[in-house]
């Protein structure tokens, strides 16, 4: 049940739970996240005009207080705010976080750059999208491309300077690499630490930098780059370059390029998975009749044996004739979904042989040249 208590010349003060928006079981953890939710919308320098926002924040740095320290939050789940000894309120920094806890909830602290052997960075990992054929994928190629990226400058090879350049100890701040900035507030006051603006927190400054990076070390240009396409590849496959990406900076090590392929649509095949469908045209004679007929595959054609009473839409496999399988001695399957096509133009031949057809179907004779009428 929440405390209450009221002050003789005040208000009843609040229960502490209440004041953070918390259980009576909250963790220590729950406990500062509250705070710090709390804190930046109630710190006066947020509320400038709100005459009641100093009061709530000193209140809400009460509630902190005791319930983030073990001994005093046993004490007051016992006893609320009449606890024998009682807190006492008019200490010094009573009803306000610790400065640290303070500071870095609300104004945040800025980590300085590394300094020295910690300034070298690895480069940043780079990618290439490259559009190839279903044949290249099939068989593998080699591939020139050309890559913007940072490269290790050719005139200072790196060092960042030229003609006995060294590193001296940065004026601006010392050779910390960090400068301090002070503000007064209605609580005291305060200080921000910010990198340094003239070495950029690394605490010194090149003497003579180059001129061909400005002293970066790297500058970006294109390099030419052979790649090796791997047989079997498909689109969104990625091959690494190790060490072809951006360099690193103060010899860091360069990061990595990955080239991902993307194919092309192709006029006959289409690819799925390790598979490959075509469409196969076969004249009404020979869906009917079967036989063997020429067939486009990968590279070439292939005779491919039709089924007696092929019907249209149906599937004929050719095992092994499809992609290769990356990394692996195996292939795909090849499929040929067959199109019979009915003509649409017949010679005097062609519709007559088709009308004894029919009539033999129909169990009559044909009607043609040299046979006579049957009567009805």
């Amino acid at each position: 049940m929440p405390f209450r208590t009221r002050h003789r010349d005040g208000p009843a003060k609040r229960d502490y739970y209440e004041v953070l928006g918390i259980s009576r079981g909250a963790s220590t953890e729950e406990i500062k996240k509250s705070y710090r939710r709390l804190a930046r919308q109630l710190h006066p320098d947020v509320n400038p005009n709100k005459a009641e926002a100093e009061e709530k924040f000193k209140e809400l740095g009460e509630a902190y207080q005791i319930l983030s320290d073990p001994e005093k939050r046993s004490r007051y789940d016992l006893h609320g705010h009449e606890a024998p000894g009682g807190f006492d309120i008019n200490a010094p920094g009573f009803g306000f976080a610790p400065f640290d806890d303070l500071f870095d909830m609300l104004f945040g602290r800025t980590r300085p750059r590394p300094t020295g052997s910690e300034r070298t960075t690895r480069g940043d990992d780079l990618r290439y999208d490259l559009e190839i054929s279903l044949e290249e994928a099939a068989l593998g190629v080699q591939k020139e491309i050309q890559i913007p990226r940072m490269a290790v400058c050719e005139v200072c090879g790196g060092s960042e300077g030229e003609g006995g350049a060294h590193r001296e100890a940065c004026h601006h701040c010392g050779g910390s690499g960090q400068v301090a900035h002070s503000r007064n507030t209605i609580f005291g006051q305060f200080s921000t630490i910010t990198v340094c603006s003239a070495c950029g927190g690394e605490g010194s400054l090149l003497t003579n930098p180059c001129r061909g990076c400005g002293g970066q070390g790297r500058r970006r240009q294109t390099t030419k780059i052979q790649v090796s396409i791997p047989k079997g590849v498909d689109t969104g496959s990625r091959i690494r370059l190790s060490g072809m990406g951006d360099a690193g900076s103060n010899g860091g090590r360069a990061g990595d390029l990955y080239v991902v392929p993307t194919l092309l649509p192709h006029p006959i095949f289409q690819r799925r998975g390790d598979d490959l469908v075509a469409e196969l045209e076969v004249s009404f004679a020979r869906a009917a009749l079967g036989g063997k007929i020429t067939a486009p595959v990968l590279g070439g054609a292939e005779a491919v044996n039709i089924p007696e009473g092929a019907q249209n839409g149906s599937v004929i496999t050719l095992k092994g004739k499809g992609m290769p399988r990356r990394e692996s001695i195996h292939h795909g399957d090849l499929h040929y979904v067959l199109k019979v096509v009915t003509p649409t133009k017949l010679s005097s031949e062609q519709r007559r042989l088709l009308e004894e057809l029919a009539a033999l179907e129909n169990g009559s004779q044909p009607h043609g040249k040299g046979r006579k009428r049957q009567p009805k």
